[in-house]
């Protein structure tokens, strides 16, 4: 993944990866130029040695030939970079084909394509669908505390993994700037633990709790709803406030029926504050977690 993440420009702000899935928050930069050196640097953290020598290969000839060729050549590399699709194509080829040379077998190992939703980029949004990648396995029923499974982004970064607690850090740095992982270590477990200003964390609700406080016509609060699968983060489209998502939806049209108005939609059964969705999912958008989870 971090050898993907430093080929294509594609930043990873945080992960967890599961035993039949994975998830994955990516920051995706628009596209920039490159020079030659550069982009020979990128193929190395991507290549092996013996597949580099033939990209350095295929380099000098370009250049040996002329122009032309040069930026066929480089025209290669570059539109694999600052794309959503390419890095994932990317990163799954290259799993697929460590693990097949691990365990001796062939073929694909991914049944179907990958799903995506846009996210405003603003740390509220943000960071409450990092909170909720997090958190896979704890709603798993695997761990009560996202720091004790090491195959997440959080507790890469708990454990001193400079590179994950820099893309946290930088998720929440979209507005504010000066904030440094101690800052974001603090607010970040308040977010995951629903922790009030009296120190106390939030109380998580069970299936039988959550069923009758929606029967009498209550919602969860963000912590209650971040131990539930939330399918508006996988089935939404786009994530947000009202606005990136009317920006969002005129620019798309005639993606939406004609009868359609406006883009933003309320999400149901929580305390969403300000967050909107693009879609109004008619299945329950809201999967309590399964008995025996913690909580």
């Amino acid at each position: 993944m971090r050898q993907v993440e430093a080929f294509s420009g594609v930043r990873v702000l945080t992960w967890t990866i599961l035993s039949n899935h994975f998830h994955l928050l990516l920051d995706v930069p628009p596209a920039s130029d490159l020079n030659d050196t550069e982009i020979l640097r990128r193929c190395r953290a991507l290549y092996s040695a013996e597949a580099m020598a033939d990209v350095e290969w295929e380099y000098e000839e370009a250049v040996r030939r002329g122009p032309r060729h040069r930026e066929q050549w480089r025209s290669k590399y570059l539109r694999r970079m600052w794309d959503l699709s390419e890095f994932m194509k990317t990163l799954k080829q290259k799993f697929t084909m460590w693990f097949n040379r691990l365990h001796g077998r062939e073929g694909t190992l991914w049944e179907r394509r990958f799903q995506s939703v846009l996210v405003e980029g603003n740390w509220g949004t943000i960071l409450k669908v990092a909170a909720y990648i997090d958190l896979n396995a704890v709603r798993a029923g695997m761990v009560e505390d996202p720091k004790d499974y090491r195959w997440c982004g959080y507790a890469q970064a708990v454990a001193g993994d400079r590179v994950a607690r820099q893309r946290l850090v930088e998720a929440m740095g979209t507005e504010q700037p000066n904030c440094d992982w101690r800052h974001v270590r603090s607010a970040y477990r308040r977010l995951i633990f629903g922790i009030s200003d009296g120190g106390a964390p939030g109380k998580n609700l069970s299936r039988g709790e959550i069923s009758r406080t929606w029967s009498k016509g209550g919602n969860l609060s963000l912590p209650q709803l971040l131990r539930c699968r939330i399918r508006y983060f996988s089935d939404g489209l786009a994530i947000g406030g009202e606005a990136f998502l009317g920006r969002f939806f005129s620019a798309r049209r005639k993606l939406f029926g004609k009868g359609r108005e406006t883009g933003a939609r309320l999400m149901r059964r929580g305390e969403w504050g300000e967050l909107r969705t693009l879609r109004a999912l008619t299945k329950e958008p809201i999967v309590p977690p399964p008995r025996g989870s913690p909580g």
